[in-house]
């Protein structure tokens, strides 16, 4: 499957930034995360804030930055921003760094001034988004450099936080990485369950094979999982150009990759950890699928501080 790297979310312009005149990119929300912000909000505001709106003046004003706690790769900063201008569109935002910039300890990435009672109301929402997108950043920029020398692409997978898939795979792609399906419709995937399904049939995997590509639109790739050399030689006999090499050792994955060379494009995928990630690449596959990097993806430590 070619690595599918869907038009961004998130349509981006540029601007200087007012402390150092470097380009910062400014972000127009496409529909489905304006509406992730808002059910977001609604999570957290949905019946009030009775301790901001008790103790905190409606008039009292003042500014606010996002602080970064670790190091790491930024992502997310414009989203997290965004929640603020929803909830008071009176309240002035600025990114100060990008999606995919490196940063330091103790590095100011935004800054929010106005309402200290709007801002406070958006705090935990938008360093929730913040958090969980650079955690993601950050992982996906050690695998990449983990595999650094060889010729090799880290790849996302789905098993992503349900509703935050689009905004995720950004992350992986502000890491360093590369998306693998944005969804189910963005191509073909015969995975173990099709096979088997399809051999209580009495189909062959060749035959499935086959019909796959008899059947798609030429718009369309395919990809076949196999788990043997067994199976790499039948899906590449029947004409297969992608294979997803599953949860096969080093020694195996190799193999395949010396039979496949010239014929079909390898993914490693299953098994992969930070640990083994570089052997891994060593055998010479083209791309490798991480899904610990959505789903297991620690998150990074940020806050915000009134000034």
């Amino acid at each position: 499957m070619s690595i599918i790297a869907p038009g961004s979310r998130i349509v981006s312009a540029t601007r200087q930034a007012a402390n150092t005149g470097r380009p910062i990119e400014v972000q127009h929300l496409a529909p489905d995360v304006e509406w992730l912000i808002e059910r977001a909000i609604s999570e957290d505001l949905g019946i009030g804030d009775p301790t901001t709106d008790l103790l905190i003046p409606s008039d009292l004003q003042g500014t606010a930055q996002v602080l970064s706690k670790a190091d790491g790769v930024l992502a997310g900063v414009e989203v997290g921003l965004a929640v603020f201008s929803r909830i008071d569109s009176n309240l002035r935002t600025r990114a100060i760094l990008s999606d995919g910039d490196p940063i330091k300890a103790m590095t100011v990435v935004g800054e929010i001034q106005g309402s200290v009672a709007s801002i406070l109301k958006g705090e935990r929402t938008a360093l929730n988004f913040m958090q969980r997108l650079s955690g993601i950043a950050t992982a996906t920029a050690a695998y990449v450099s983990a595999v650094e020398g060889h010729d090799v692409r880290i790849i996302d997978t789905r098993k992503t936080t349900p509703g935050l898939r689009s905004l995720e795979k950004q992350a992986i792609r502000a890491g360093g990485g590369f998306n693998h399906r944005q969804n189910l419709g963005d191509g073909i995937l015969i995975k173990d369950n099709h096979i088997e399904a399809l051999k209580a049939t009495g189909m062959s995997l060749g035959e499935i094979v086959k019909s796959a590509y008899n059947r798609k639109s030429h718009t369309i790739n395919v990809e076949v999982e196999v788990e043997d050399l067994e199976q790499v030689e039948e899906a590449l006999k029947a004409g297969a150009t992608i294979l997803l090499l599953d949860n096969m050792d080093t020694e195996q994955m190799a193999a395949a990759v010396q039979l496949c060379k010239g014929k079909a494009v390898t993914e490693a995928s299953g098994g992969i950890t930070f640990e083994n990630i570089r052997q891994v690449a060593a055998t010479g596959v083209d791309l490798i699928s991480v899904g610990a990097l959505t789903h297991s993806s620690k998150a990074l430590d940020l806050s915000l501080d009134l000034l």
